[in-house]
This record gives structure tokens, sequence and C-alpha cells, in this order.
């Protein structure tokens, strides 16, 4: 993947940090679909295609994708 924005990947740390809460994970991957830029979207996708992930924040990651595609950013 490209390198990421610092912010971006204290994000995508935070995601995928399984001994974090899930709702801190949650709450990162809305951040980083809010960010909407073409780093976020492959890292969301990274994210989605992530095994680890329980499947609910996998499909959040998913949802915040579609919209940075539909947006067009």
């Amino acid at each position: 993947m490209a390198e990421q924005p610092r912010e971006l990947q204290k994000l995508v740390a935070i995601a995928i940090d399984l001994e974090l809460a899930g709702q801190l994970r949650t709450q990162a991957i809305e951040l980083i679909g809010n960010i909407g830029t073409h780093e976020a979207l492959l890292a969301l996708l990274d994210l989605a295609a992530n095994e680890r992930l329980v499947p609910e924040e996998r499909d959040l990651a998913l949802k915040f994708a579609r919209e940075i595609i539909k947006s067009g950013r």
C-alpha cells in the first residue's frame, strides 16, 4: 500500500488493535471513512479484507469505502 499520512496510520492501527474495545475500533473506521481520500479508501479496503476483524467492522469498512467511491473523491 502507498505511504499513508500519519493520522491515517494511527487510525488504522486503532482499527486493527483487537485489544481495544469494539466501539473504539468502530469509531476509528468511521473517522477513516470521513477522511475520504484515496489513501483512506485503500485503508478501508484493507480493513474489510482483514479476516481477524469481526464481520460487523469489516462491513462498516466496506460501507465507508462505497461512500468514498460514490462521492468520486
